[in-house]
């Protein structure tokens, strides 16, 4: 058991000592793109906060991992779409985003260079969203009754840059294409399923959701000296 205990602390101050990390604060804003509420690709409703950590493995990529709350939300009512507006539905949920992936920097990314620098950035990998499940009530009305999970694809685009030699800001779009139709409450799932009196809307096309915000990372760690991969 000791060895054990010696050889992972022996890993870890081994890694400490080799690579940089960051970590930090992700806010900004939220939108659903979906069957109900605002047909533009980003229009934040809604507040979104959350934390980010990178692990920076090259000049070029980081591994990223990022914890997002928000309330998702829409309303027909804000929607330039007149069949909306004369429909009038609406729905507001909390919600809870974990995230991991690589980050792709398009330019050499030296934190340690002494120099201020500026990189667009891009990022992907695997999410996992745990939303409310929506559907129209007896009065015609949107309410939640049960809460999912589901998987997205997200597609990040953004531009940091070194603020002080341990301060990175950055900025960013991202676009996550979900695996559910159920965002908006269009498509009820679980135990409302098979109730097709229910269903609205483009059944056939599954929803995208957007977070919009900056980043404000503290990186530590030694020059790294980067692996190969």
């Amino acid at each position: 058991m000791r060895f054990v205990l010696a050889f992972l602390f022996c890993i870890v101050f081994a890694f400490a000592k080799a690579q940089t990390y960051e970590l930090g604060v992700w806010a900004g804003g939220s939108n659903v793109i979906g069957d109900v509420g605002s047909t533009n690709y980003v229009s934040p409703n809604a507040l979104a906060v959350g934390g980010i950590f990178k692990w920076n493995r090259s000049s070029r990529h980081s591994f990223r991992a990022t914890l997002i709350y928000s309330q998702l939300s829409g309303d027909d009512a804000k929607s330039d779409d007149r069949s909306r507006e004369l429909r009038g539905l609406s729905y507001e949920y909390n919600a809870l985003e974990a995230s991991v992936g690589i980050e792709y920097t398009f330019w050499d990314w030296e934190l340690y260079s002494g120099q201020q620098q500026i990189t667009p950035y891009m990022y992907s990998g695997i999410t996992a969203l745990r939303h409310g499940s929506e559907a129209l009530n007896n009065n015609g009305e949107l309410e939640e009754y049960d809460k999912d999970i589901t998987f997205a694809i997200p597609f990040v685009l953004g531009v940091k840059s070194n603020l002080t030699q341990h301060l990175i800001l950055g900025a960013e779009i991202g676009a996550r294409f979900s695996f559910t139709d159920n965002l908006d409450g269009s498509n009820p799932t679980g135990e409302l399923e098979d109730r097709e009196d229910l269903k609205f809307g483009n059944k056939s096309n599954k929803d995208w959701y957007v977070f919009s915000g900056i980043t404000l990372t503290y990186t530590f760690g030694r020059k790294p000296c980067y692996c190969n991969f």
